[in-house]
């Protein structure tokens, strides 16, 4: 009996609804597609090193026999695989795995019962030998990835640094080839472009990246990477001429000379790193329509970044405190305006808001001495 086109649309929608027992996530890649649509063909011998397990994700010629965890489909009793725990678990050396690589992925080549057993053992990382197949095919992703992994392998650095823009590398080159200049004159030797880039990778790169990580500077860049924010970051505070829009404040924690930032962070453990983070003070002069001033009021209580809430008399109906939270690649007057964008501005009965923030203030403590003296700027 034939088949209608109506009767095959309505086994199309119940195969995606129900598609069996092995989705297609489950299932190891095959390396000959993988290879075909990134159109990688151009050999790298990697050597030997230690690879994630989580990031071997195929097979060369047997990604139908096992699942995506390399769990056997077919299940016997194989004492092949056996031996092998046997002697993972009494800590033998075995023989390095054969893996190609394409991007960051990896497809067996040989030792799909050693990944097995690895697996099951709950090992992370298994030794392996590695040629890696560069993609050819002309793409953004493609030209970012080989830029990516030509300037790890010229400066000899342990990973790759992901940037998201086309061209942008020589910049770093920029830092290495200045630190090597830092470096010959410091040790009154010659330090090759390599020397320069590993100490650079470890003393200036890392310990900014991880300062931005740990700080969630992130968050606030959709689509960018840590190393994208690290390149603007360096960029705008080391090469000479550079312009940025951020504050004044980034110069406490990031001096304008990258070996100054050296000297500093060396100072620091990883964990004591400090953070991007600053609170900015400001106060907010309403006017308001008598009517609505209780409910202003009270949506007033109800913000956490309002302190204080006065009503005034004369010009200005209600004055306001507010403390806010901002990164130092932030604006202050940027930040207030979204603060009061998104809610005071919002609210029915304001007629005008005028924002003080201050600069230097007269504070005095109980016993009555004053503090520094500032002046208020107005926003």
């Amino acid at each position: 009996m034939a088949t209608t086109s109506s009767q095959r649309k309505s086994k199309n929608f119940f195969q995606r609804l129900f598609p069996g027992p092995k989705k297609e996530r489950d299932q190891l890649q095959s390396f000959g597609d993988r290879q075909e649509s990134e159109r990688a063909y151009d050999p790298v011998d990697r050597g030997i090193s230690m690879v994630p397990l989580e990031n071997i994700v195929g097979s060369v010629g047997r990604y139908r026999d096992f699942d995506s965890q390399f769990t056997p489909k077919t299940i016997s009793k194989d004492e092949r695989l056996q031996g092998i725990i046997a002697k993972m678990k009494a800590g033998k050396a075995l023989p390095p795995i054969s893996l190609y690589q394409i991007k960051d992925d990896y497809f067996i080549l040989d030792g799909h019962h050693r990944v097995t057993a690895a697996k099951r053992l709950g090992h992370t990382h298994i030794r392996a030998c590695i040629l890696e197949l560069l993609p050819t095919a002309d793409t953004l992703e493609n030209r970012l990835y080989k830029e990516q992994i030509e300037f790890r392998d010229r400066a000899g650095l342990p990973h790759a640094i992901n940037l998201t823009e086309l061209g942008q590398f020589p910049r770093l080159d920029w830092q290495i080839r200045e630190h090597q200049s830092y470096l010959s004159e410091e040790r009154d030797q010659d330090i090759s472009y390599q020397q320069a880039a590993l100490d650079w990778y470890r003393t200036i790169y890392k310990p900014l990246a991880t300062v931005i990580q740990n700080n969630g500077l992130i968050k606030s860049f959709q689509g960018r990477t840590v190393d994208d924010l690290y390149l603007y970051i360096s960029v705008h505070q080391w090469e000479n001429g550079q312009k940025r829009k951020y504050g004044i404040d980034v110069d406490k924690l990031i001096p304008r000379s990258m070996e100054e930032f050296r000297d500093q962070m060396a100072e620091h453990k990883e964990q004591e790193y400090p953070e991007m983070l600053r609170e900015i003070t400001a106060f907010i002069l309403l006017n308001v329509e008598g009517k609505h001033e209780q409910e202003i009021f009270d949506k007033l209580l109800e913000l956490d970044e309002v302190t204080e809430i006065h009503s005034v008399h004369g010009s200005i109906d209600i004055i306001v405190k507010v403390v806010l939270t901002r990164d130092l690649l932030s604006v202050d007057g940027e930040l207030l305006t979204q603060f009061l964008l998104n809610t005071i501005r919002q609210w029915r009965g304001i007629q005008s808001t005028q924002t003080l923030i201050p600069g230097l203030a007269i504070i005095k403590d109980s016993s009555g001495k004053e503090g520094l003296q500032k002046n208020f700027r107005v926003l």
